[in-house]
């Protein structure tokens, strides 16, 4: 078992424990602007995010694909969740940044204007680069769901895909969100006896 393997039943947990973390701070008053709200629950949230690297590799190996176009479908699922997820960690980034740099909110946004104004930035990093992150994922869950192994169920992206929606409904449900991801990914924290091709 390598590290990364290791790391999954601890992502399974921290991952959406976090999210939620980062959620709850937001509803706080003063969060939203720079201060030790801001900076904790965007570090929660940085965090986060980062937990979701051991899930998405431990989603890519309970893949079986047959033949090339099996395989590369797989990588594409799993290379466009890692750009996505590399996207959203700038955004959160940018916003830990700002958050240290500006001394008030006018400053803030000042900022926030002045970096969103680079060209490229705001569709990139903020607009659609971190929805690749979902596509991804949810590819995964579905490929997963349906394969060989059978390790995740229909309701996994189910509920996944209901806590993204949420989230771009109103961010405060974020919290909700992070408990669907849990329960999607919880089969993610047993151990999995994978078929040979799932680690070619």
């Amino acid at each position: 078992m390598n590290a990364t393997s290791r790391l999954t039943p601890y992502a399974v947990v921290g991952a959406p424990a976090l999210m939620a973390l980062y959620g709850a701070i937001r509803l706080v008053p003063g969060s939203r602007e720079p201060g030790l709200g801001w900076t904790a629950g965007h570090a929660a949230m940085f965090a986060g995010l980062l937990l979701f690297v051991p899930l998405l590799l431990a989603l890519r190996r309970l893949l079986a694909p047959r033949g090339t176009a099996g395989r590369i479908a797989a990588g594409a699922a799993l290379g466009t969740a890692f750009a996505g997820l590399l996207c959203s960690l700038a955004q959160i980034g940018i916003d830990l940044v700002v958050g240290l740099a500006a001394a008030d909110k006018p400053e803030q946004s000042r900022l926030f204007d002045r970096v969103q104004s680079v060209p490229g930035v705001l569709p990139a990093v903020y607009q659609v680069g971190p929805l690749l992150f979902y596509v991804g994922l949810l590819a995964l869950l579905v490929a997963a769901s349906a394969g060989a192994a059978r390790t995740l169920r229909w309701w996994s992206p189910v509920l996944v895909l209901v806590g993204t929606l949420a989230t771009g409904v109103n961010l405060a449900l974020i919290p909700l969100a992070a408990g669907c991801y849990l329960l999607a990914l919880a089969p993610l924290a047993r151990p999995v006896d994978l078929p040979r091709a799932a680690l070619a």
